[in-house]
């Protein structure tokens, strides 16, 4: 017959001399965090009206999107040389970033941006899954800030479920009309901001609170202030169960090291509540770590229930971690039987993530982008011409016997200072230019610049010359354009 013992380190494990232990019934299976098969559940119907959590995770993510709040509406007050940092001036086709003025023709260079921006965030994903989700993504910061709202106004979340089966009454009326005019007023600056992108903030907030904007400029302010109303105050997980791209391919970017949001169901199963320091008698069924305090799923934002295993609705922002680690805390149990765990932790493999292709290959990606976007930026011309013939004709004759080709020149000031330009036309053949060659343009003004360029026709062979137009900044030499063109003779 075995003797049974209690552990005393482990109140809720059996211990059996010379007998096999017992038989852990797991109701949750492990599942490979790196395959594609992510588990879906049923999310509750209704709205979810998740706990406040506080812990490490918790103060991360908040200064995380407190940093992202606050640059979103500061940036457009910040001015470089006496002009906004960042605005997007589509009237005037001029885009400054930074002190940096960018036109339509560089375009290429915020294609490159978005896609080393792209990238970035795939590799990011191959080492701790969908963070960006949790701690950056504009969705999340501005729905925990409306939650933060709803909160100091209606209270916890059981008493938000309770005033929701509540018959209306002048409290709830009340409650309501107070939280819908600060989320009102949210979405209001939140709309404004977004606009000052595009519009001077300076003038745009006054305008649009003296009621002195102009119709299309209120109608796109209160365009994105409804949607952010919508968005963060009423559909708030919806947008990351059904809307968001992000949340459906995610999983190919996963490996066996990629740490995500996860339970630890060989340590917390069986599951079962139980009071502190219980121990446990030898005729009770032994149980894991998990006291399925349901707290994980009470804390979470898209209301999942995490021991059900990795899902695509977890946007790991670590509440569920914060929670089962307080938990744990008062029952003297081990930290992180929820956290930011890989299939390998698990499993105690040790692995090293040069071996991974996905790291390499989005890594070399991101330093290939990168490369490129310093290479446009060094390539990227202060000056840009444009030359066009003369349509009607192809050359002229004149009396003293010389051919001459007509040019509209159109050269841009790309720069946000007046500058002094010298024009030229470089050849083989011996040509004229009959034009004033030094051209002066105010910060980002574009000149339309006829020219005509007249040589001998005894020097001349007959057909098609090659001729090369050239503009040079007079106090910065290095700053020149040229583009070449052809010069007609019989």
């Amino acid at each position: 017959m075995p003797k049974c013992e209690v552990t005393p380190n482990s109140p809720n494990v059996n211990k059996c001399v010379g007998a096999k232990p017992p038989a852990v019934e797991l109701h949750i299976p492990i599942k490979n965090l790196s395959s594609r098969n992510l588990q879906t559940t049923n999310t509750p119907s209704g709205n979810i009206h998740f706990r406040e959590q506080k812990g490490y995770f918790q103060r991360l993510r908040t200064m995380m999107n407190s940093l992202l709040i606050v640059l979103f509406f500061a940036l457009p007050f910040i001015s470089i040389d006496g002009r906004q940092a960042i605005l997007l001036d589509v009237s005037q086709q001029q885009f400054f970033f930074f002190g940096i003025t960018l036109w339509p023709q560089d375009f290429t260079l915020l294609a490159w941006i978005f896609i080393a921006a792209a990238f970035s965030l795939f590799f990011i994903t191959v080492f701790w899954g969908r963070v960006w989700c949790g701690y950056l993504c504009p969705q999340t910061a501005w729905t925990f800030m409306y939650v933060w709202i709803e909160t100091r106004i209606e209270g916890s979340s059981n008493k938000r479920k309770q005033l929701d089966k509540a018959p209306w009454s002048a409290s709830k009326i009340a409650k309501r009309t107070t939280k819908h005019l600060l989320w009102g007023l949210t979405a209001l600056l939140t709309g404004c901001a977004f606009i000052s992108y595009f519009i001077p903030a300076r003038e745009l907030y006054v305008d649009i609170f003296t009621s002195n904007a102009s119709f299309w400029v209120t109608c796109w302010v209160w365009f994105f202030a409804v949607c952010t109303y919508l968005n963060a105050g009423w559909m708030r997980e919806q947008m990351c169960i059904h809307c968001c791209p992000y949340s459906r391919f995610q999983a190919v970017m996963f490996d066996a090291n990629t740490k995500t949001v996860t339970y630890d169901a060989q340590r917390g199963e069986s599951r079962g509540p139980r009071k502190r320091k219980q121990q446990t008698s030898l005729n009770e069924p032994t149980l894991g770590d998990c006291v399925d305090c349901n707290l994980c799923v009470e804390v979470c934002p898209t209301g999942i229930d995490i021991r059900n295993g990795l899902q695509y609705e977890c946007i790991n922002c670590g509440a569920c971690v914060d929670a089962c680690n307080e938990t744990m805390l008062k029952f003297d149990y081990k930290q992180n039987l929820i956290g930011y765990m890989s299939e390998n932790d698990i499993k105690g493999v040790r692995y090293t993530y040069w071996r991974s292709p996905r790291f390499l290959g989005y890594g070399i990606a991101v330093i290939i982008m990168l490369i490129v976007i310093g290479l446009d930026l060094h390539g990227r011309s202060e000056i840009q011409l444009n030359v066009i013939r003369d349509r009607q004709s192809l050359y002229r004759e004149t009396a003293d016997n010389k051919i001459e080709n007509t040019y509209q020149l159109k050269i841009r000031n790309k720069t946000q200072e007046t500058k002094q330009y010298q024009l030229a036309v470089d050849s083989e053949m011996p040509f004229s230019l009959i034009a004033n060659p030094i051209i002066t343009l105010a910060a980002g003004e574009q000149l339309d610049y006829p020219v005509t360029v007249l040589a001998d026709r005894d020097n001349l062979a007959s057909g098609r010359k090659i001729i090369q137009f050239s503009v040079t900044d007079i106090k910065q030499p290095d700053q020149q354009v040229s583009q070449k063109t052809g010069f007609f003779s019989p």
